[in-house]
């Protein structure tokens, strides 16, 4: 087994119905562009009720059809916001946590020390989370996984793992190995994957590889290292893509 294999995402994610929400970080191949990416994926209606949509430079996840929106609590938050020099990306409310501990000096780990696991067992979902530091033309990244000890949700497990941005190198962690019942919880270090420089290549290396009955929305963005500006796609299946 080769743990330094740099993986093709879309063979990473095809063929399995259900990863549940992703996040990816990393540097595109000619060493330019940050790159991060995150997906929703969802089984029940009231999941599957939801679209990505732009706030300034951040992104916040409304439902589509709000009239059938049952609990709010786990589904609709920001997953994308920006602060300083820092770029920080979720799968919950977690995103608001870091935001606030960053705005008062503190880190994205001591925010993420306030937090665990989501209360909705036997699942028990792992808080998966991002961060991306910018300085002097290039970047560094954390990425953090909030999980349950046991089976029973008795207490939290926290892992942090930090990087340099390497180029054509990413990070992708997920929330979940495969579909089940119980669902379990990703296990391991984020894995590696090859960003491309083409963010189209990217964004439809990874939305035409997740499951089609279980994939909603998708955000990929290209930050230029050199300039500070970005490049963005969006695809919200319930609406179709928007650039």
């Amino acid at each position: 087994m080769n743990i330094y294999k740099v993986n093709d995402i879309g063979e990473l994610i095809k063929d399995n119905e259900y990863v549940g929400r992703g996040i990816v970080i990393g540097k595109s191949e000619d060493g330019k562009k940050a790159v991060t990416a995150y997906f929703i994926m969802g089984r029940s209606e009231n999941s599957r009720n939801r679209i990505l949509i732009k706030n300034g430079d951040d992104i916040v996840i409304n439902a589509y059809d709000p009239s059938k929106l049952e609990d709010p609590s786990l589904i609709i938050y920001s997953p994308v916001r920006v602060i300083d020099n820092k770029l920080i990306v979720t799968n919950g409310d977690q995103t608001d946590t870091v935001y606030d501990f960053i705005k008062d000096g503190k880190t994205f780990e001591e925010a993420l020390d306030t937090r665990c696991f989501e209360p909705d067992g036997p699942n028990f979902t792992p808080r998966i989370s991002g961060i991306m530091t910018f300085a002097g033309n290039d970047f560094t990244y954390k990425m953090s996984i909030l999980k349950s000890l046991d089976e029973v949700g008795s207490d939290c497990a926290r892992f942090t793992f930090s990087y340099p941005a390497k180029a054509g190198l990413g990070h992708f962690i997920h929330t979940y190995v495969c579909d089940g019942n119980p669902i379990p919880t990703f296990q391991g270090e984020p894995e590696r994957v090859i960003v491309p420089n083409d963010i189209d290549e990217f964004t439809n290396v990874i939305w035409n590889n997740l499951n089609e009955n279980n994939k909603i929305s998708l955000y990929v963005r290209y930050v230029d290292l050199e300039s500070g500006k970005y490049e963005a796609r969006m695809i919200n299946k319930n609406e179709g893509a928007v650039k």
